[in-house]
């Protein structure tokens, strides 16, 4: 995928930008938008600078602008890389989205995988891989080494690392091709595709486990892929997966980090819903969001 210009190509714009990107740090929220406004104004085809503005006016408390920004950003992007829609939702100026836009959701780990690994592991202590890992080989029964696992959304290789020693063949799939890029560097992978989790299908060989580390909450509603898992998994097959844990009520919800969370009950039904019995399911907390825990819900399933 074409990646999101970060500059306007207008020398002056881009100054502008940067001048508000200062005040911004400086939580000079209001006339960080202001000069970023006039940025936009002088480069009106940016629409990364509309989004970046609409963040700016919604620090500043100026809603109905921020709406204006993110609606101009989406109208420039209709494929929606910076993910304007989602920001529209969580301000109440677009109905709920069940999905992020497929744009975004490869955008954005596109960006991150340069330093993913570092960033997610050393600074927010990610830990998912470990406790799914974990509870795989808890399983009575399990301690035997899988035929073929699929990782899905296998990003820079994280989960693929710790399902090697246990899998005679490990196939990744992910979004990002950056993300793809990092994974095969490091030769734990099999075979290796790009896929989108909201459309995948899968035409090989029945797996005998199935992961998805961190995945759900770039997914949203869980129905389809639940029952694509259900419908590719070999019988008596495990399905692991962590999600964010909702504690409010409902199914599943967008978050102001503009991820998915998702409640016990609801990932319990769907399960149910596709022929799954819940194993083993626990309440982890699964990484740090600026300085605070993020509670996540490490799941495993048998088909």
């Amino acid at each position: 995928m074409k990646p999101l210009p970060a500059s306007s190509g207008d020398l002056l714009a881009d100054r502008r930008a940067d001048y508000a990107e200062a005040l911004f740090a400086s939580q000079d929220y209001a006339d960080a938008a202001e000069l970023m406004l006039g940025a936009v104004e002088l480069a009106p085809d940016w629409a990364l600078g509309w989004f970046r503005l609409g963040e700016m006016q919604e620090a500043a408390g100026d809603l109905e602008a921020a709406a204006l920004a993110w609606t101009m950003a989406l109208k420039l992007d209709p494929a929606d890389r910076p993910g304007s829609a989602l920001k529209l939702a969580l301000i109440g100026k677009a109905p709920p989205a069940s999905a992020p836009p497929s744009a975004f959701v490869e955008a954005l780990f596109d960006q991150y995988a340069p330093n993913f690994d570092t960033a997610l592991v050393e600074k927010l202590g990610y830990r998912v891989p470990q406790y799914l890992d974990e509870a795989i080989r808890a399983v009575p029964g399990a301690g035997r080494r899988f035929r073929l696992a699929l990782d899905l959304g296998c990003g820079t290789g994280l989960m693929g690392e710790r399902l090697r020693p246990i899998a005679e063949r490990l196939e990744g799939f992910d979004i990002s091709a950056e993300m793809l890029r990092k994974a095969e560097r490091k030769g734990v992978y099999d075979h290796l595709g790009k896929a989108d989790l909201q459309q995948f299908a899968y035409a090989g060989t029945a797996p005998d486990l199935v992961t998805a580390a961190d995945v759900f909450m770039y997914v949203g509603a869980l129905e389809t892929i639940v029952a694509t898992v259900a419908g590719l998994l070999a019988a008596d097959g495990l399905f692991a997966f962590s999600v964010e844990k909702l504690d409010a009520p409902g199914g599943f919800a967008l978050q102001p980090s503009r991820r998915y969370a998702h409640s016990e009950p609801y990932v319990r039904a769907v399960l149910a819903g596709n022929g799954f019995s819940v194993l083993s399911l626990e309440q982890r907390v699964i990484r740090q969001d600026r300085r605070e825990p993020v509670a996540g819900l490490i799941v495993v399933a048998r088909r």
